[in-house]
């Protein structure tokens, strides 16, 4: 079993103004195959808790610290977090023109495992993976992310994490943009992932409506850069029917 273990995190955000503190205390563990997810109002952390997590150099963590399997994550660079297992499935993934997915996709599995994997076995895997994520075949000649719809794009993380492997995948609001059907799909896509790796899965979003597909083990509420309560599933259910605005100080409003 492997441990994501994160102690009294503290991380700021360059802005034009200066270093602007975003985390102030965060404490986590997380175990192979175990559920966490990560829910409060906006502008409380959650995404700069993802993000520093796998190595954005835009946050600075000030103080704290995150291993893996006792191995000092904060020491990593960010391809050496990833081939020490960590994914990050992005809140908005980027545009890279000129790269299709089939390319992508085979060499970052290189980049990770050290090998390039056997072409007949990768090529079965890979289209596989998009059928089960309802992805046209066509999709694999495309540029990544570029002209790709909300959902696709959510898609295509979720592809990744399926071929990739991670050990600990942290998936930044990816029910966000989603419609039903392609929530359902997409929750699919993790509930696989997990069933056949033992992956854990940190997955962060405002809402509680991916939680009826994929189901946390435990629920962690972010308020003011720090977890504010932890609980299980009857947390989100909670969340659900009285928001945010007791975690909140008086005269504030969580959809402000």
């Amino acid at each position: 079993m492997s441990t994501l273990e994160i102690r009294d995190l503290h991380v700021s955000v360059d802005t034009k103004e200066g270093a602007k503190p975003i985390l102030r205390g965060v404490d986590l563990t997380i175990n192979s195959g175990e559920t966490h997810a990560i829910m409060g109002p906006n502008g409380s952390g959650k995404s700069t808790l993802a993000s520093a997590l796998a190595g954005h150099p835009k946050y600075e963590v000030t103080s704290g610290t995150v291993t893996l399997d006792g191995e000092d994550v904060l020491a990593m660079s960010v391809d050496e977090r990833a081939r020490a297992g960590l994914f990050l499935a992005m809140q908005y993934p980027v545009e890279v023109p000129g790269v299709s997915v089939a390319n992508f996709l085979r060499t970052a599995k290189t980049a990770i495992d050290g090998d390039a994997p056997s072409l007949r076995h990768w090529a079965k895997e890979v289209r596989g993976a998009m059928e089960n994520l309802r992805i046209d075949s066509s999709f694999a000649e495309r540029s990544v992310n570029e002209g790709f719809s909300g959902g696709e794009k959510k898609r295509h993380e979720i592809l990744q994490m399926e071929l990739f492997k991670p050990g600990f995948a942290i998936l930044d609001e990816t029910d966000s943009g989603l419609d039903v059907d392609a929530l359902r799909v997409v929750s699919e896509g993790v509930n696989r992932a997990k069933e056949s790796t033992d992956v854990g899965v940190l997955l962060i979003t405002h809402y509680t409506r991916i939680l009826r597909y994929i189901k946390p083990d435990y629920v962690h509420v972010f308020v003011d850069g720090k977890i504010a309560e932890e609980g299980g599933p009857e947390l989100a259910e909670r969340l659900e029917e009285e928001g945010y605005d007791r975690f909140l100080p008086a005269g504030a409003s969580a959809s402000a």
